[in-house]
């Protein structure tokens, strides 16, 4: 009887993957099938996570992190769990050797986002270890399927990926981040008077991680690059179209690529992967 439950699990991970990300939904599918269960369940409990401090605003974020920190232990120590997204998490950590240090790296950049954190450029590096860089090393345990040789070639390069998209988020995220959540994650920058001379700098930060990111993308087994390429792509499109604005206008808005360009984007990197172009 626990398989029909397990298989709830997978489900709730799934849906939750695609009702906040689209993006990351097309990329995942375009993994092989073997591989879909353990990312979505990946990015179901991160998701989870970043809206217990994001979004649950009026509630006791602190204890409801606490306690989902907690309950996450548990169901990995236990090998299960009553919550689906924890219960789904805690199978992919067991199937793909997932390393605990990974996921505790994870939870504290999460409780970072509890406090009000003057973001010197150690305190960046460490926040981007833990909210990005770590994801990249858990959905890289997925994709080498047990080649430890392989994780540790590639690993380098998965923590820049994840690097260059959590950043980009950062740039997309500024208006919200700032204006709503009081946040600002980019050290020695002023957000009051962010200047396109900073937001230079940033990009050239960015534009190395991508440039490192698609070296290990290459090296990626067939099962995963095309998928793993997609998201790259969609998140470079993000990033060209976000440098081409002044620094003013992206803090006014949220930057976007719309569904129809999205669509493009995945057809041209199918093309590219099956041409051998990657």
């Amino acid at each position: 009887m626990k398989l029909l439950f397990d298989n709830l699990s997978a489900r709730v991970s799934k849906d939750t993957t695609k009702a906040y990300s689209t993006s990351f939904s097309l990329g995942i599918y375009f993994l092989h099938n073997r591989l879909r269960k353990a990312i979505y369940a990946i990015y179901g409990f991160v998701r989870v996570a970043d809206e217990i401090v994001d979004s649950f605003e009026g509630y006791d974020q602190e204890h409801l992190l606490a306690k989902f920190k907690s309950d996450t232990y548990e169901a990995i120590e236990s090998r299960i769990s009553v919550n689906p997204i924890l219960n789904s998490f805690q199978e992919a950590v067991h199937e793909y050797n997932l390393n605990p240090k990974l996921i505790e790296t994870f939870l504290t950049s999460m409780e970072m986002d509890l406090k009000k954190v003057e973001y010197t450029p150690e305190k960046y590096q460490e926040y981007i270890l833990g909210s990005a860089e770590v994801v990249g090393l858990m959905c890289l345990h997925v994709f080498i399927e047990g080649n430890m040789k392989l994780y540790h070639e590639l690993e380098y390069y998965a923590m820049k990926l994840g690097a260059a998209f959590q950043k980009v988020n950062f740039l997309r995220d500024l208006k919200e981040d700032y204006h709503t959540l009081g946040r600002s994650y980019f050290p020695n920058v002023d957000m009051t008077n962010f200047t396109g001379k900073e937001k230079k700098e940033i990009e050239q930060e960015i534009e190395e991680d991508f440039v490192l990111a698609l070296c290990g993308i290459r090296k990626l087994p067939p099962s995963s690059k095309g998928g793993v390429y997609l998201a790259y792509v969609y998140y470079r499109s993000l990033f060209n179209k976000i440098k081409k604005l002044p620094a003013q206008r992206v803090m006014q808005e949220r930057i976007r690529i719309n569904n129809g360009k999205k669509m493009q984007l995945m057809l041209n990197s199918l093309v590219e992967c099956k041409m051998r172009m990657v």
